[in-house]
């Protein structure tokens, strides 16, 4: 008995078709990208309120907030916690060093008409809607506000 043996290839207009989607899929990215199509950014419209914050890494491992770098810390966040508010501060950090931008300029903590917070880095024009974060993460950004306004509200 002879067998026959048939290769089965895989239809070519499928492979044209995937191919074609991709291809439209990396060009979309990269018009969006490239133009801000489709990005959304938020309204500054609606913010009442702007406080300027510094943050400072101490040896300790603690994290002082000034309004003002010559004045005392507003707050201190001791080591090993506030885990939320360091990693949003290592991401803004790291992302002025790619900007070529210090730790001198401050960051903007923004109230906003409905009550949320947004963190603005002036610098990199990055903001940040920390409730978008749940309401754990965003209570520990809440916190900082409330104690910079009262400091400023002090200094009055």
């Amino acid at each position: 008995m002879a067998s026959h043996s048939h290769a089965q290839q895989f239809p070519r207009a499928i492979l044209v078709a995937a191919a074609a989607l991709i291809g439209l899929t990396i060009a979309l990215a990269a018009l969006g990208r490239l133009s801000g199509l489709g990005v959304t950014a938020p309204d500054d419209a609606d913010i009442v309120a702007s406080i300027e914050l510094y943050f400072q890494d101490r040896e300790d491992g603690s994290v002082w907030i000034y309004r003002d770098v010559a004045e005392e810390p507003v707050t201190v966040l001791p080591p090993g916690t506030n885990g939320f508010v360091r990693g949003v501060m290592r991401g803004l950090a790291r992302e002025r060093r790619m900007h070529d931008v210090g730790a001198g300029e401050p960051f903007e903590l923004r109230s906003n008409a409905a009550g949320g917070l947004r963190l603005h880095d002036p610098s990199t024009r990055r903001t940040i809607d920390l409730q978008a974060f749940g309401p754990d993460n965003y209570g520990a950004f809440a916190a900082i506000y409330s104690d910079a306004t009262a400091a400023s509200d002090l200094l009055r």
